[in-house]
């Protein structure tokens, strides 16, 4: 009964010390090609670093996108998915993930909704998050 007691004091301790715990990183996107290059680092505490700027608050919605498309694009990669940049692409997409690298031209969006998806974030993210043009 004393051990149980003297864990449980032990625990309370512990507790309330305030660990600083971060949260993981859900992704790095960057943006490259003709215009202004782009590069978001998205964490899943609700945070969004852009071009390497200092740490800004992303809104709720935009950070329910982010989870969803960390899932999703870590599914992509996991299957190794891959694509080859057509004759009209503009842009770039390199999406760095906890499985590892997605490589994308703006053109595969056509075919692939979350690639779609992961382009209108970087433009939604850049604007209302980082006060960029997009």
């Amino acid at each position: 009964m004393k051990t149980l007691g003297l864990a449980l004091a032990l625990s309370l301790v512990l507790c309330g010390c305030g660990f600083d715990v971060e949260s993981p990183d859900l992704f790095l996107l960057t943006r490259t090609g003709q215009g202004t290059s782009l590069t978001l680092l998205v964490n899943d505490s609700g945070t969004i670093r852009c071009n390497g700027g200092k740490v800004r608050p992303l809104p709720d919605a935009l950070l329910l996108q982010a989870r969803d498309l960390a899932m999703t694009l870590d599914a992509d990669v996991v299957s190794k998915l891959r694509f080859v940049a057509g004759a009209n692409s503009v842009f770039s997409y390199k999406v760095r993930l906890q499985d590892g690298t997605l490589f994308f031209p703006d053109t595969a969006a056509a075919k692939h909704n979350e690639l779609a998806q992961a382009e209108q974030f970087a433009v939604q993210a850049a604007q209302q998050a980082c006060g960029l043009s997009g």
